[in-house]
C-alpha cells in the first residue's frame, strides 16, 4: 500500500495536519450586503442557527446541521433587495447565493443549504446526427 508523501517543514515536523469537528457546513455572509440591508451579522446567524435547529426538531431527521456564520468582505455581487452568502457547495460551483432577508427562516436555511445551481451545459464531442447502422457483412465507406 503506497501513502502520499508527508510535506514538512524546515523542523521536520509536518506542515499541515487536519482534525474533526462537528461543523457541518460554514457559510459566509457579506458583511457589506447585510449592513445595506439594515441587518447585523448577529440577526442573520440568529436567523439561520434558530432555523437549523427548528428543522432539526420538527424534522427529526437525526443530527442537527451545526453551521458556523462567518462574516466576510464583499464577495461580489452586490444585489439591492438581497444578501450574498456562499458555502462550500456552491463556491465550489463558482456561485454566490443571494438571499432575501425578508425570507422565513425555514426557506432561507433551505436556500442556502440547498441552492439550485444552474446546470451547465455538456460538451458534445460525438456527431450531430445518429450513425446509420452497418451490416455485419458490409465494410463501411472509405472517404
Amino acid at each position: 500500500m503506497m501513502t502520499e508523501p508527508r510535506v514538512t517543514a524546515l523542523d521536520g515536523r509536518p506542515a499541515g495536519r487536519s482534525a474533526k469537528t462537528k461543523l457541518s457546513e460554514i457559510v459566509v455572509v457579506c458583511s457589506k450586503c447585510a449592513k445595506r440591508q439594515g441587518l447585523r451579522g448577529r440577526d442573520l446567524r440568529a436567523l439561520l442557527k434558530k432555523a437549523g435547529k427548528r428543522a432539526a426538531r420538527d424534522g427529526g431527521s437525526g443530527r442537527r446541521q451545526k453551521l458556523c456564520i462567518v462574516e466576510s468582505g464583499c464577495l461580489g455581487p452586490c444585489p439591492k433587495r438581497a444578501v450574498a452568502v456562499a458555502t462550500g457547495a456552491s463556491l465550489a460551483a463558482g456561485r454566490v447565493v443571494l438571499l432575501d432577508p425578508a425570507a422565513e427562516p425555514a426557506e432561507a436555511l433551505a436556500a442556502v443549504l440547498n441552492p439550485v445551481l444552474p446546470r451547465r451545459a455538456v460538451p458534445e464531442f460525438g456527431p450531430n446526427t445518429a450513425l446509420a447502422a452497418i451490416r455485419p457483412d458490409e465494410s463501411p465507406p472509405v472517404r
